[in-house]
């Protein structure tokens, strides 16, 4: 099987506990309805499953500071809650959860750079894209893609590697840890003006920002990655592929303003795989960042793995 599926039960256990009475959008049934809906499809055999390990001290001081994660580690409650940053909220489950969110993108980049052709996806939270070098946001403690890209360079010899990042919501936090650095090329598109109110300008010339407005729809939306980063991927010849895979974007999901389709999820991934076949020997990790309308996203990731698969 070309294809891995990665999650842990751990990322279950992490609550973000309740607003207003209702549960945090970002929950455990973002998860149960991806898996859901792939065993209803019949999709789910078709899938490796892969067991993550759980990421290390030392992997995570590949994208964070030391003292962060020293803060991390001293703060993690045994009981009871914290808000650890602005809306992260960090349980006796969280830690764990995390540590094995990160993880997975770990264990699916030493699978996926064992041979030719494979591809894997991370079914994960928290999620990690807000989370940069030296702090938590935006439902993100540890980001599971920068240490996903670094070990790959660090531990594969990996020399340029590609991370795209279609989630609606500015990633953030991996721009404060991979601007600058000419071994990636980091693609973002994202709603403007929205939070986090980042991303345009961009820090460094390695980072290609799409802010697009509230109301975008596909047609719009593939118009403007595709001038965006397609040239610029190709003449880059990334030799692996990191995707943060947020479906938040999704005209059924109420945390934005977009009104994207599972095709357009489809439609980006295709391309993606083409430049990988090109580049990379095939070769693409997909980490789960946002997408908080449950059907939705478990529609969404299915066309994504989908596109994956070919």
């Amino acid at each position: 099987m070309n294809l891995a599926y990665l999650t842990h039960p751990s990322c279950l256990n992490h609550s973000n506990g309740r607003i207003y009475g209702v549960p945090h959008p970002e929950n455990a049934r973002r998860l149960t309805a991806i898996q859901d809906h792939l065993i209803a499809q019949g999709f789910d055999d078709w899938l490796l499953h892969l067991t993550p390990t759980a990421a290390t001290r030392a992997q995570l001081a590949l994208a964070h500071d030391p003292r962060y994660l020293d803060e991390v580690w001293r703060q993690a409650p045994s009981e009871g809650g914290i808000e650890f940053a602005p809306d992260v909220v960090v349980t006796p489950q969280t830690l764990e959860a995390a540590l094995y969110a990160a993880g997975s993108g770990i264990t699916a980049v030493d699978w996926v750079l064992g041979a030719s052709g494979r591809r894997a996806f991370c079914a994960i939270r928290p999620p990690g894209h807000h989370a940069g070098r030296r702090q938590a946001a935006g439902f993100c403690l540890f980001n599971n893609v920068a240490v996903a890209a670094y070990h790959a360079l660090t531990q594969h010899g990996i020399q340029r590697l590609a991370i795209v990042d279609f989630d609606v919501h500015h990633g953030d936090g991996t721009e404060d840890i991979v601007a600058g650095d000419d071994r990636i090329l980091f693609c973002s598109s994202f709603q403007h003006p929205f939070y986090p109110h980042t991303g345009t300008p961009p820090k460094a010339d390695n980072c290609l920002p799409v802010p697009l407005p509230v109301g975008t729809r596909g047609t719009q939306w593939r118009t403007a990655v595709q001038t965006a980063w397609f040239r610029r991927l190709a003449d880059f010849a990334p030799e692996l592929i990191l995707i943060s895979a947020g479906f938040d974007g999704h005209r059924e999901d109420d945390m934005s303003g977009w009104a994207l389709q599972e095709a357009d999820y489809a439609w980006l991934t295709e391309a993606l795989v083409h430049q990988a076949n090109a580049s990379a020997h095939g070769r693409i990790v997909s980490l789960l960042e946002g997408g908080y309308a449950p059907d939705a996203l478990a529609r969404s990731v299915y066309a994504h793995l989908q596109a994956l698969w070919a």
